[in-house]
């Protein structure tokens, strides 16, 4: 409009003003974009609860850096996100999607996965979402879950154990060869998963909690903490401590609100919804 305007003017003709010529534009529909746009795909907010490990497991991979620059190893890890216990891992020096299959089938087969029983979740990469990997859901009957583009909590487990091993003190800043880099993962993961005491499961280790041996450990913990109060009761100014508890139920995406969670009736399914 602007340029017809002043064209018309150059020419000895006045029509209208150029707020005028917007607003007839407007009235047919004329203000718009011309040129073919990319329409924004709505991509559905993944919402899983897990009340007990091997429900659902999330999984990604990050890179090692190697001995020189460009030089990469690429670590695949698969964390259950009830117990935060690493099922699986490998450092491989590239992505595959045939690598990613082996490594879940292997970790379904160790921790006797029945179909309908898992869901996975993680980002939408394309190793995720390559066809090999898919079609190993649909074969042992687990139930895919990906991440929202540009949303990063979506996958915040996976996510919390990555900082974990490249925050600890003995992460180096460079790996010699990729089995160095294996020995050390060997190393890390049986200690993540064997001594850490997690802050997120009431400083419990990831093992105590997969293998169902919380009661255990809490009843041991909560009698030494009876012991001390019966010794010293005046060092307990608010009176008997009580041991705190890992969380009976772990979200992806928890909804704001929702009436009650409904176990899925299908086969031997375990993982829960929310009943909005």
């Amino acid at each position: 409009p602007p340029a017809v305007y002043a064209t018309l003017l150059d020419r000895g003709i006045y029509l209208c003003s150029i707020r005028t010529m917007y607003r007839i534009l407007k009235e047919r529909n004329e203000l718009k974009e011309r040129r073919n746009q990319r329409r924004r795909q709505n991509y559905q907010k993944p919402e899983l609860l897990a009340t007990k490990p091997n429900q659902v497991w999330s999984w990604d991979i990050t890179n090692l850096k190697g001995p020189e620059r460009g030089v990469v190893f690429k670590l695949y890890v698969v964390i259950d996100i009830f117990s935060r216990y690493v099922v699986a891992w490998r450092v491989e020096h590239f992505e595959k999607d045939l690598l990613a299959e082996e490594l879940i089938e292997i970790a379904s087969q160790r921790q006797k996965i029945r179909k309908n029983q898992l869901a996975i979740h993680s980002d939408r990469g394309s190793l995720m979402t390559s066809t090999k990997v898919t079609d190993l859901y649909t074969k042992l009957g687990i139930e895919p879950s990906l991440t929202r583009p540009y949303v990063s909590n979506d996958n915040a487990y996976s996510e919390s154990q990555f900082k974990t091993l490249k925050y600890g003190p003995s992460f180096p800043s460079r790996f010699g060869s990729i089995e160095d880099a294996r020995q050390f993962c060997r190393r890390f993961f049986n200690w993540y998963n064997e001594e850490h005491y997690h802050s997120g499961l009431a400083l419990l280790t990831p093992s105590t909690v997969h293998s169902g041996a919380i009661e255990d450990c809490v009843q041991k913990r909560q009698a030494v903490l009876a012991a001390a109060f019966n010794r010293h009761p005046e060092r307990f100014v608010k009176g008997r401590s009580a041991v705190k508890r890992p969380p009976s139920e772990v979200w992806i995406n928890k909804p704001a609100t929702f009436e009650q969670t409904k176990p899925a009736t299908t086969g031997d399914t375990e993982v829960m919804r929310s009943v909005r």
